[in-house]
């Protein structure tokens, strides 16, 4: 069930991305209005509204709906669904795993140098002066 409001959800926000982008801004009219003699306000008529427009709010109503069901639905049933999706849930435990020893990996051991506790000389023009 829950699934299904999920698809319906991205529908009506990709129907809303198109829609947005499809209608004109504010101000597309307002270079019109200064020197045409545009008879509306400079940013357009403000009382009409058209298809696209109602098509808008209607899907930014639904959208806000099923945003707060979906969100009421999830705190009623816990966030089941959406947290066996995850990665985390599917990865074993950290006392689970053994530690690797360097001998058992085929990985060899680093050696410590000789004299590990002189420090190397500058040479060359890095040497103080």
């Amino acid at each position: 069930m829950f699934a299904i409001f999920s698809v319906f959800y991205i529908l009506i926000a990709a129907a809303m991305i198109v829609l947005i982008l499809m209608q004109r801004g504010a101000g597309a009219e307002a270079g019109s209005g200064f020197g045409a003699g545009a008879s509306a306000t400079v940013f357009g008529a403000r009382g009409s509204s058209n298809f696209l427009t109602r098509t808008t709010g209607v899907l930014a109503t639904l959208f806000f709906l099923m945003s707060l069901g979906m969100g009421m639905y999830l705190s009623r049933h816990g966030a089941g669904q959406a947290s066996d999706s995850s990665l985390m849930s599917a990865a074993p435990a950290a006392a689970a795993i053994p530690a690797a020893t360097p001998a058992a990996s085929g990985v060899p051991a680093a050696s410590k140098p000789a004299d590990s506790g002189a420090v190397p000389a500058a040479t060359g023009s890095s040497a103080a002066h």
